[in-house]
């Protein structure tokens, strides 16, 4: 009993110095709140609301119904343009995409001598100009089959694709940006403030002043662990409610509990981290420097930005030994696809597993520090 009121305690202390530390209370709450809107509000991957001019040089109702099939939110109503400014609106970046449409287009193709449409893509625009390129082929390709009376050439194909989009059905990507927000904002905060913490009080001599009590090396970092574990879990679960569901509109279908319980399985992984690198570290600055080279990996290769299935066969495989890819994998599974227990224990377990090992050399690492 002894024990748990001195954790209790000691992590009551690290609440305190939270409370009065007005700096990373700012950035608390810019990590949850800002740091999650911006990105998922701002940053739309694929193509949105792209800018489009049309040469029309034919006049004829193909060439209207071609144009009119280019509608929100892809695409911005297209823009009449005479064929003179053609080269200065694409110099100036004004358009990501004009469209020429030559005269004869609409009768060239009736006595089927195949016209041809041009189509001038700005690839400055990188993603933009990738994607939208394809989807006006493919838009304009089937607008010319319906308008050829040519539809019924599907029906000799060997096999006909159908394809449904689940869990997020007009594929808008400020979804899954705005919980990877998430994810990679607790990932940050759960190392920076329990190695901070452990710092500042090595910096300020508070920790010599804990030596001297009967505490245990396990008391100290227990604490540090549940207090912050349960400031990261109150601001995860509150921008997940605000920001994500009442702001942004994110419709999530899983467990709010269930993810709040893996977050703070994650967080005694990560803190476990944070701490093991700040008994590395003789002060913040070089803390800091020690920390970067672990926690962009840790985003960039969790799955998060990139596919696993992507990466070389040996980086998935180092990839499984870091928490922050089985928490990505966990949070899309829950908040989106609604999964629960049955289907999740095998990252649940793994993300148990690497928390213990990192726990564990922490706490050898920390009482070494102690001793020395």
């Amino acid at each position: 009993m002894n024990r748990l009121a001195h954790i209790l305690r000691l992590g009551f202390k690290e609440l305190t110095s939270l409370r009065h530390d007005s700096v990373l209370l700012l950035f608390l709450f810019y990590a949850f709140t800002v740091a999650i809107y911006l990105p998922a509000a701002g940053s739309v991957i694929g193509v949105h609301h792209a800018s489009v001019a049309l040469v029309d040089e034919d006049h004829s109702p193909l060439s209207r119904q071609l144009a009119e099939s280019l509608q929100p939110p892809e695409f911005q109503v297209p823009a009449a343009l005479p064929y003179d400014q053609l080269d200065n609106v694409m110099d100036s970046g004004q358009y990501t995409f004009v469209i020429n449409i030559p005269a004869n287009f609409q009768s060239d193709l009736l006595a089927g001598r195949q016209p041809a449409v041009q189509v001038n893509v700005d690839a400055t625009a990188m993603s933009q100009a990738f994607m939208g390129a394809g989807y006006i082929s493919r838009i304009f390709q089937r607008e010319l089959l319906n308008y050829a009376n040519q539809a019924d050439t599907a029906s000799k194909a060997p096999a006909l694709l159908t394809t449904r989009a689940l869990f997020n059905t007009n594929l808008q990507g400020g979804w899954f940006l705005a919980v990877i927000q998430i994810v990679n904002n607790i990932t940050i905060l759960a190392i920076i403030l329990t190695g901070t913490a452990l710092l500042r009080e090595r910096e300020h001599g508070t920790l010599d002043h804990l030596l001297v009590l009967p505490l245990t090396a396990l008391e100290i970092m227990l604490a540090k662990v549940w207090s912050n574990m349960l400031v990261v879990v109150l601001c995860t679960w509150i921008s997940l409610e605000v920001i994500v569901k009442g702001v942004l509109g994110v419709p999530l279908a899983g467990s709010m509990g269930l993810f709040l319980m893996v977050t703070a399985l994650y967080l005694f992984a990560s803190t476990a981290l944070g701490i093991f690198l700040a008994t590395l570290a003789r002060s913040t600055p070089q803390f800091g420097l020690l920390a970067i080279p672990v926690i962009i990996p840790m985003l960039l290769l969790s799955g998060g930005s990139t596919p696993l299935d992507s990466m070389p066969q040996w980086l998935q495989w180092v990839m499984q030994g870091s928490p922050s890819t089985h928490f990505v994998s966990l949070s899309a599974a829950i908040l989106f696809r609604d999964a629960g227990v049955s289907v999740v224990w095998p990252d649940l377990l793994a993300l148990a597993t690497i928390g213990l090992l990192f726990f564990t050399i922490a706490l050898a690492r920390f009482r070494k520090s102690l001793a020395s």
